[in-house]
């Protein structure tokens, strides 16, 4: 393509970042940054750019690209690329490239973070101590060795996260469209159907892609097939799990707790200001109001959309889109999803 200082505007961007953008790209690019996430509301700033970086929180749909007649590429800084309408963006011939690789051990290990957390109450032994009360009552948790860890979606998070329950001597069972008989002898682990991971589980925890075939891939009918008192863990997206259902299994004590990087409308839950527009759909009320009775239950942890947020992720996701930006505009494509 090789054109002459393609425009391109990062969006969702902090001020350290700008700066690794800036060295990376300049001065064969005209560079902009905004801190908001790209949206209907602010797309003028965007209508001339070439290319645009986002976040998941920058929802691009055909009602968006409309607005951006100029659009080459899109160069998404995460894995997955559910906020991007892909479909669309091939009709219109723009680019999408996301970071395929960025985060496996650092989910992984944000994974495991809130396994103990959950296993052995440690943020509610937190929560005691600082108020000065140092007695265990209540606190007495359960050991990891031996415990059946489920692991759906065997991608390269979910191989780390069977690699660190090895560690733990946990069993572990699998479940993935896609059956790597190599891979499972050499991990030790042993793929099962999806509803006999959910009834032999102690802990489940998801790996999987968000799309139209994963869609509350846990809810209220499979319910009754879930190991009674297992932990539910979701590193990877809010929309695989049914809000609802969650709740009702956490009070009819199907699940014994949940950890949760992820919530279904958790984008609702940062801008609530959203709810005032007229285009609002509110049927997102009962899930918005379902996510604040998650957030007051003792057996839940719920930490911000931050299993990615390591120093040394977030280096590889700059590095990998730089070089997606860099690649694309002189011809030399990189990590395109279609």
């Amino acid at each position: 393509m090789n054109m002459q200082k393609p425009k391109t505007g990062f969006f969702e961007i902090e001020n350290e970042e700008e700066k690794e953008f800036l060295k990376a790209l300049m001065p064969k690019a005209q560079v902009s940054f905004f801190s908001e996430k790209l949206s209907g509301k602010n797309a003028e700033l965007a209508k001339d750019l070439d290319c645009v970086s986002v976040f998941i929180t920058s929802k691009i749909d055909s009602d968006l690209l409309e607005k951006l007649p100029a659009l080459k590429l899109i160069a998404t800084r995460s894995t997955g690329f559910d906020h991007i309408a892909v479909d669309e963006c091939k009709k219109r011939d723009i680019t999408v490239c996301n970071v395929p690789s960025y985060g496996e051990n650092t989910v992984a290990e944000h994974t495991f973070g809130l396994i103990l957390n959950i296993s052995r109450k440690i943020h509610l032994a937190y929560e005691k101590t600082i108020r000065g009360d140092f007695s265990i009552d209540d606190l007495r948790g359960f050991d990891l060795a031996k415990k059946t860890l489920g692991v759906v979606g065997v991608g390269k998070i979910g191989k780390h996260v069977i690699r660190i329950a090895k560690g733990f001597e946990m069993n572990v069972v699998a479940f993935d469209v896609k059956k790597d008989p190599s891979l499972e002898k050499k991990l030790g682990f042993r793929y099962v159907s999806f509803e006999k991971l959910l009834s032999c589980s102690d802990i489940i925890s998801l790996h999987a892609p968000y799309n139209k075939h994963t869609h509350h891939l846990i809810n209220r009918q499979n319910l009754d097939l879930v190991k009674k008192g297992a932990v539910l863990i979701n590193t990877a997206r809010g929309g695989l799990v049914e809000t609802n259902a969650l709740i009702e299994g956490l009070q009819n004590k199907v699940f014994g707790g949940a950890g949760l990087d992820v919530l279904e409308e958790e984008d609702l839950i940062k801008e609530e200001s959203q709810i005032l527009s007229k285009k609002f759909d509110y049927a997102k009320l009962v899930t918005l109001a379902g996510n604040h009775i998650l957030l007051s239950q003792p057996n839940v942890i719920i930490t911000p959309h931050n299993a990615f947020n390591s120093t040394e992720a977030i280096e590889r996701i700059l590095k990998t889109t730089a070089e997606n930006i860099t690649g694309f505009f002189n011809d030399k494509k990189k990590n395109s999803v279609f």
